[in-house]
């Protein structure tokens, strides 16, 4: 039997056990079936340990479980913060196995996430830097992107990536959520780093600019060039954003470490850096990748792949661990991205393909130039449908609307042509 620890906090008391949970030594602490009168009577048992142990063989259905609490808190207004206090630590398993149980547990966030509310929300936030609940009220947003990003990241990514190609009045929270999605992402799935650091990182990506938000927001619809005042306020935001975090109650050093060096320029391995500067390395190369395929009044955006293969090398034109952990998180053509195909069709990335240049795509436009409302599905692994260029969003004409794309995003779309 392999143990593996999960958090006390993550174990349901309401209900029987539905797995036996033992101490680090191996010793039985409660049987499957056991039902504990309350969670005082739970810690008492574990003598003031913050885990437990599950067999491994359990993990799935331990996660199983517990994301159907957390969809519950989420949909139930419970206190902020108890969701993030809640989150398991148990290594789970992977492949198509796992993904079929988050789809299953969480119907309603992975359905229709509100992506305009959201925005609105991280808006919101990031100007009531005075307000009391500002930690409570940024946690939330966080775990909710956390959560959709688990439960459907090609859907995410496609979200905000569309969304980041148009939008300028609520630029700085879309840049925010974009950047926090993609480094968790890279965080979770490529570099492996400790649920903690995960946590950490994705507050740190959504507040790395909160030293300039209504300059950053300005910026997006100016045509003139940067004022001394602007760049006053740019070359010192990083600095300010850290104060700002500190006045407001944030106490974790790392938090504070990524925000203040994430425009640091200072090439090298992760692995011999802090994990706060680790962190701010992460954000340095996905808010890099994010600015450049954002559009501005006074410029056209960069190509997607174009600004992914530039986040790729360092700055002494090395591969950049940071960035190619990226590109292998979201892929040369992440979702939401227009491309053009060998065959002619014009088509939107859908999901992310075993390897970064080969996604899965939905034709918009057929050979002949005309749209397709069907949206069928391309394998790009066939020479046929090869992507030969990315396409700049201000040239798709017709653009399918969110709602038609997401549930191509989670396989349900028509099957893939070969």
């Amino acid at each position: 039997m392999e143990l593996v620890p999960v958090k006390l906090t993550s174990v349901i008391v309401t209900e029987p056990l539905r797995f036996a949970l033992w101490d680090e030594k191996g010793v039985l602490l409660a049987k499957k079936g056991y039902q504990f009168d309350d969670r005082r009577e739970l810690e008492e048992l574990v003598e003031g340990r913050d885990n437990v142990y599950i067999d491994i063989v359990d993990s799935a259905l331990h996660r199983q479980q517990h994301l159907g609490q957390m969809v519950g808190m989420l949909n139930s207004n419970v206190p902020l913060g108890r969701i993030a206090d809640s989150q398991p630590t148990a290594k789970l398993p992977e492949g198509p196995s796992f993904k079929s149980v988050l789809e299953r547990s969480a119907p309603e966030v992975e359905k229709d996430p509100d992506w305009p509310y959201l925005q609105e929300q991280l808006h919101a936030i990031l100007r009531r830097t005075e307000d009391s609940v500002f930690i409570n009220q940024l946690d939330r947003v966080d775990q909710k992107l956390s959560l959709f990003s688990r439960l459907n990241a090609d859907g995410v990514l496609l979200a905000l990536i569309q969304m980041a190609a148009v939008e300028v009045e609520r630029y700085s929270a879309t840049h925010a959520m974009l950047v926090s999605v993609m480094c968790g992402i890279a965080a979770r799935e490529v570099l492996k780093w400790p649920l903690a650091e995960q946590e950490c990182l994705s507050r740190a990506a959504l507040t790395m600019n909160i030293g300039m938000t209504e300059l950053q927001d300005r910026l997006a619809q100016q045509k003139e060039p940067l004022g001394p005042p602007q760049r006053r306020i740019i070359d010192g935001h990083a600095r300010r954003s850290a104060e700002m975090l500190q006045k407001l109650g944030v106490s974790d050093g790392n938090w504070i470490t990524a925000v203040l060096e994430h425009h640091s320029r200072t090439p090298g391995p992760l692995g011999n850096r802090t994990p706060g500067e680790r962190m701010a390395r992460l954000i340095q190369r996905a808010d890099m990748f994010a600015a450049a395929i954002s559009p501005r009044a006074g410029r056209k955006p960069m190509l997607p792949g174009l600004a992914m293969k530039a986040a790729y090398f360092d700055e002494l034109k090395q591969v950049d661990e940071a960035g190619a952990a990226l590109i292998k998180a979201v892929g040369i053509y992440s979702p939401g991205t227009f491309v053009r195909l060998a065959c002619g069709e014009l088509a939107v990335v859908v999901r992310r393909g075993a390897n970064t240049p080969t996604p899965t795509v939905a034709v918009i436009v057929s050979k002949s130039g005309l749209a397709n409302s069907e949206l069928p599905l391309r394998d790009t692994t066939q020479p046929d449908f090869k992507i030969t260029a990315s396409i700049p969003h201000h040239d798709i004409r017709s653009r399918p609307n969110l709602k038609r794309l997401l549930p191509l995003t989670l396989g349900r779309g028509r099957s893939l042509a070969s």
